[in-house]
Parts: C-alpha cells; sequence; structure tokens
C-alpha cells in the first residue's frame, strides 16, 4: 500500500499565542490516525504532545474521544482509592487517560457522601480515646453508630451492583425536581 504525499498548504505561526491552521490540525490528526509516530509529529510540526493529544481527542476519530463511565464505575474508582489504591495503579487498572479525572470523581463522592465523611472522623477519634469510665450508654451509641454505617456502606454497595447489572441509575440527582402528580 502505497501513501500519496500531499501538499497542504497552510500559514505559519508567528507566535506561540496563535492559534494553529485548521487544515495542519487535520493533516496533523490524519497522519497520526495512518501510524506515524507522535514523537515524529511533534518533532515536524513544532507542537506539544498534550496540544495532539487534545488534537486526537477533538478531532480524531471516535476510538480516540472521552470514554465516559457510569457512576457505578467512577463509585468503584474512588473506592479503590480509598482501599489504599494509588491514582497511578488506578490510572493504570482502570484505563483512565488523567489523574486528574479520579481527583475530580473523588472531590464528587466526597460532597455526596459529606454526612458519611464528618460521621467517620468521629467514630475513629472515639474509638481511640477509650475511657474505662464511659457509660455503657456511650459504648452502645458507638456501636449502634457502626453499625449504621456498615449498612449505609452495604446499601451503597448493593446500589452499584444493581445500577451496574440493570443499567439504570437508581440514586437520585441533586437538585432534582419532584414529579408533581
Amino acid at each position: 500500500m502505497e501513501t500519496k504525499e500531499v501538499e497542504i498548504i497552510f500559514t505559519e505561526r508567528t507566535s506561540k499565542y496563535q492559534k494553529y491552521d485548521r487544515r495542519l490540525i487535520d493533516r496533523v490528526v490524519e497522519l497520526s490516525v495512518q501510524g506515524v509516530p507522535t514523537r515524529d509529529l511533534i518533532r515536524q510540526y513544532g507542537m506539544s504532545a498534550d496540544t495532539l493529544r487534545d488534537w486526537m481527542h477533538r478531532y480524531g476519530p471516535v476510538t480516540c474521544k472521552r470514554k465516559s463511565y457510569t457512576p457505578a464505575e467512577k463509585r468503584s474508582v474512588v473506592r479503590a482509592i480509598e482501599a489504599g489504591m494509588g491514582v497511578r495503579q488506578a490510572l493504570v487498572s482502570f484505563n483512565i487517560s488523567y489523574p486528574s479525572v479520579i481527583r475530580r470523581w473523588m472531590k464528587e463522592f466526597k460532597e455526596e457522601n459529606a454526612d458519611l465523611s464528618v460521621i467517620k472522623p468521629i467514630v475513629e477519634v472515639s474509638k481511640k480515646k477509650t475511657d474505662p469510665s464511659e457509660s455503657a450508654e456511650v459504648q452502645a451509641l458507638k456501636k449502634a453508630l457502626e453499625a449504621a454505617n456498615l449498612k449505609i456502606r452495604a446499601l451503597n454497595t448493593m446500589i452499584d451492583i444493581a445500577e451496574d447489572r440493570l443499567k439504570i441509575d437508581i440514586r437520585k440527582k441533586s437538585g432534582a425536581r419532584q414529579s408533581s402528580k
């Protein structure tokens, strides 16, 4: 199979703040899809690797487009990181492109579960300060709180599994309006 050399005339950039010519972008994306090494394209056309990656996401074929993740997939990534997996390991394991994506998910789920994240540190602090003089009532309340937190985690896991298997969103979206009857 022979490749045809095509001469494309495009405007040169006079400063690094000037936008690239759209014909040049299309040509570089086409060459990348044909298999020209990224390093060669970056060197030949004087752009950064981030610029080329951005062009591939914006203008490339569907296989280069960003992957969308379900809420259940996002939750499983966040839980894996909370369980001790590193962000870099999660990038590789879950095939995610950028660490900022994971950090954004962690922030979203922290806000979503704000009531749990506030209660959890209180329980951990109270475990550390175990006084023998504590009343039986306080100890019973602590046990009840731990049981309730465990139940909440179990229910969230069940919802995640149901959403994944049934392919529907079960959780109520924040800011969603109730239907009028």
